[in-house]
C-alpha cells in the first residue's frame, strides 16, 4: 500500500485543479481560499494540540513559516484559482504550474550552489518546449492573457517557496508548520478581499461539495500523505511522479469539465511530462 502513496498523492493533487472550477463559479477566488485556509489552519491547530506538538516558537521561525504560506497558499493557489476563474482551462493551468520542479532545478544552481546535471538541463529544455507548444499563439485569443499571467506568477511563487524552504535550517513539526503556512495564506487572501476586490460567496450545494472536497481530501488528505512521505524519506519518489500531474489533470478535466485538447496540445503535454520526469529522476 505504501508504494502506491505517491501515485495517490498525484491523483488527489490533480483533482484539486478540477474542483476549483465549481468553486470559482460560485465565489470570487480569494474569498473561497480565505474560507478554506482558515478552516484548514484551525484543523491543523486542533491536530497539533491533540498530538501534543509544540505550538509556539521564536518570532523568526514563525514569520519564516508564515512567509512560506504566503508564497505557497497566497500567490501560488491564489494565482491558480484566479486563472481558472478567468477561463483558463484547468488542465493547462496544471501544466504551467507543474513546471515547478523544472524551474526549481534551473534556479537551484545559481541560488543554492547545487550542481545541475545534464539530465536536469534536458528535462528543463523539454518542459519549456512543451509549454510553448501548448500555449502557442493561443494566449490572448482562446486562452485568457490574465489567466496565463496568473499561472506564471503561481509557478514562480511555488518555485520560490521550494527554494526558500531549502534555505531554512530550523526544524518545526510538520502539522504545526502547515498550521502557520495556512494561517499565512488566510491572512494574505483576507487582505485582498478587504482592499482589492468585492467578495462574494454563493453557498450552493456545488460550492459546499467542492470546498469540502478541497478541505478534506486535498488540504488534509494530500498534505497528510505528503507529510508521511517526507517523514519516511520518500520525497524523491513523490517528486519523480509529478510528471503525471498534467496528463492526469487534463484527463479528469476532459471527463468532468468537458475540456478538450488539440493534437498540438497533446504533443505539448507529452513533452512537458517527459521533461518533468527526466528533470526529477534520481541520478543512478
Amino acid at each position: 500500500m505504501i508504494k502506491f502513496l505517491p501515485l495517490i498523492f498525484v491523483l488527489l493533487w490533480s483533482s484539486a485543479f478540477i474542483t476549483t472550477k465549481p468553486i470559482v463559479d460560485n465565489s470570487d477566488p480569494f474569498s473561497a481560499l480565505a474560507i478554506r485556509f482558515l478552516l484548514v489552519a484551525i484543523g491543523f491547530f486542533l491536530y497539533s494540540i491533540y498530538t501534543n506538538k509544540k505550538i509556539f516558537f521564536n518570532k523568526k521561525i514563525i514569520l519564516e513559516t508564515i512567509f512560506t504560506g504566503v508564497l505557497l497558499h497566497g500567490f501560488y493557489l491564489g494565482g491558480v484559482f484566479f486563472s481558472i476563474s478567468r477561463g483558463l482551462p484547468a488542465g493547462i493551468t496544471a501544466l504551467i504550474v507543474t513546471l515547478q520542479p523544472v524551474l526549481t532545478n534551473l534556479l537551484a544552481g545559481p541560488l543554492l550552489k547545487e550542481h545541475i546535471s545534464w539530465k536536469q538541463w534536458v528535462g528543463t529544455l523539454l518542459g519549456l518546449t512543451g509549454a510553448v507548444l501548448v500555449l502557442g499563439f493561443d494566449v490572448g485569443t482562446t486562452l485568457p492573457l490574465a489567466g496565463v499571467i496568473a499561472s506564471v506568477i503561481s509557478l514562480i511563487a511555488i518555485t520560490s517557496a521550494t527554494i526558500w524552504q531549502k534555505k531554512l535550517t530550523h526544524e518545526i513539526p510538520l502539522a504545526v508548520s502547515n498550521m502557520y503556512q495556512f494561517l499565512g495564506g488566510f491572512v494574505f487572501h483576507l487582505l485582498i478581499i478587504i482592499f482589492l476586490t468585492d467578495p462574494f460567496v454563493e453557498f450552493s450545494q456545488t460550492f459546499l461539495f467542492a470546498m469540502g472536497y478541497q478541505i478534506l481530501v486535498v488540504s488534509f488528505g494530500a498534505y497528510t500523505i505528503l507529510m508521511y512521505l517526507i517523514k519516511n524519506n520518500c520525497v524523491s519518489k513523490t517528486v519523480s511522479v509529478f510528471f503525471l500531474i498534467p496528463p492526469v489533470s487534463a484527463l479528469i478535466a476532459f471527463i468532468f469539465l468537458n475540456e478538450s485538447l488539440t493534437n498540438i496540445d497533446l504533443i505539448g503535454f507529452l513533452i512537458v511530462s517527459t521533461g518533468v520526469y527526466i528533470a526529477t529522476r534520481e541520478n543512478k
